[in-house]
């Protein structure tokens, strides 16, 4: 494969590139016509890479991209599930480069998807197309990708009860998460759930002067940051009555093995650019990233944002919050339990509107799996070293109804790293994980 990926990197920069020009952003009404045309690019990249069949299917919203190749009716299936829709690039002024212009500086790859996930979505195709032409396909894969991750996958939460049997398979094999580093590669073994929430908190019927009426009105801006600083304790802990109910406490010997993880709190601080880290009490910041849920405030705004003063008090106030859920945690429960408890907080000065946004639950998978021990083996010679199971902070919300409908495990070889700012202006791909991740794909292949 590496001799393979020298004599076509040009090609596959060219193909990459194609997709990451079209601003593929699934919030924004404005794109709906760049997420069929990426839809669209996506089949014609799987066809030429060696698929029998692919295709995009319909949904209640964006389109899904779907193709296939047999080999052997008895052979094992492969489900390859990717995101084709990306983050808004807000805010605009403070990307180096166009994000929608892929460039090469500084031995990575710069452009709004480069990481999430088209490149870490396009390695599978490659890996893929290498193993058809050479001859060493040995199962049957299918290609899934979607186009509303980044939003809660919602159309394809609805597509795929009436699919099942289209999308049977053995593994569901994702590349849309991160490693711990490139000297200590990692395979997520989970991930979290979310539930995200937009509140509104209403006051007076229309803006206020702040002399006239200062001081003797409740302020909803005031009243909104009150509230929501009240939802987390000094311990770290959420105060959401009945919120760690269904939380299942690691064992003391799953705490270690995920301890063996390496971290340099010096370095991780350093990478992300604060002075000091934070969290629930009890658990150091591997564990409050990966097994412990959390509450995180999104958004936040109301009154007036413009250039100079304007002395109102608001009439209303909002914010976006994300809460990150474990294992055992339902994201349907926790929002009503959440939406009981924001509105039993607000003082009577005040009305309260809570609207849940999207949910997904998390999921585990054994390393013990025939399929963990794969990519455990292929990524360990790939990089030179094992890698270390650990558990992702992230939500890939879709994959726990998947595995539930399509009895079949999620397997994480993700390869992007904390220092490619997913989601940010700037976000990048490292050009040797790109050509590793590849490397790593087709080898599993091998060893499944």
């Amino acid at each position: 494969m590496k001799q393979y990926i020298e004599q076509n990197k040009d090609r596959f920069f060219e193909e990459l590139f194609s997709l990451l020009r079209i601003p593929s952003i699934s919030s924004e009404p404005a794109h709906k016509d760049d997420m069929v045309r990426c839809a669209n690019r996506l089949v014609e990249l799987l066809l030429e890479a060696g698929a029998d069949r692919a295709e995009v299917c319909p949904t209640t919203g964006h389109p899904v991209v779907f193709g296939e190749k047999k080999v052997n009716p008895k052979a094992p299936t492969v489900l390859v599930y990717g995101h084709y829709d990306v983050m808004p690039v807000d805010p605009l002024g403070q990307w180096k480069s166009n994000p929608f212009e892929p460039e090469i500086r500084d031995g990575a790859i710069y452009a709004r998807g480069a990481n999430d996930d088209k490149g870490q979505t396009f390695m599978h195709i490659k890996a893929f197309e290498y193993l058809v032409r050479t001859g060493a396909l040995r199962h049957n894969v299918k290609f899934l990708f979607e186009g509303e991750e980044e939003m809660g996958s919602g159309a394809l939460s609805k597509w795929i009860p009436a699919h099942k049997k289209l999308l049977a398979s053995d593994i569901i094999l994702v590349s849309d998460t991160t490693m711990i580093s490139s000297k200590v590669p990692s395979i997520n073994c989970g991930m979290r759930g979310i539930c995200y929430m937009d509140v509104t908190v209403k006051g007076p019927k229309k803006d206020l002067h702040s002399g006239h009426y200062g001081g003797a009105v409740y302020n909803p801006i005031n009243t909104l940051c009150k509230m929501i600083a009240s939802l987390v304790d000094a311990d770290g802990r959420i105060t959401v009555k009945g919120f760690y109910d269904d939380v299942v406490d690691l064992s003391r010997a799953d705490r270690r093995l995920l301890s063996k993880a390496p971290y340099d709190k010096a370095e991780f601080m350093e990478e992300i650019g604060v002075n000091d880290l934070t969290g629930e009490k009890g658990y150091t910041t591997l564990e409050r990233i990966g097994i412990r849920p959390c509450l995180d405030v999104c958004g936040i705004w109301g009154g007036y944002t413009g250039v100079g003063s304007k002395t109102v008090i608001p009439s209303e106030a909002h914010a976006k919050i994300s809460m990150r859920l474990v294992p055992n945690q339902d994201s349907k429960k926790i929002a009503k339990l959440f939406a009981r408890h924001f509105k039993a907080i607000a003082p009577k000065g005040v009305t309260v509107e809570v609207v849940e946004r999207h949910g997904g639950d998390g999921f585990l998978i054994p390393i013990s799996s025939k399929a963990y021990k794969a990519a455990s083996r292929a990524v360990g010679e790939v990089y030179g070293v094992d890698p270390v199971p650990s558990r992702g902070g992230g939500s890939i919300a879709i994959l726990a109804e998947m595995q539930r409908a399509l009895k079949a495990d999620p397997l994480l070889m993700g390869f992007g790293l904390e220092r490619d700012f997913i989601h940010s202006p700037n976000e990048s791909y490292l050009l040797d994980q790109f050509f590793k991740g590849m490397e790593s794909i087709a080898k599993f292949y091998q060893y499944f």
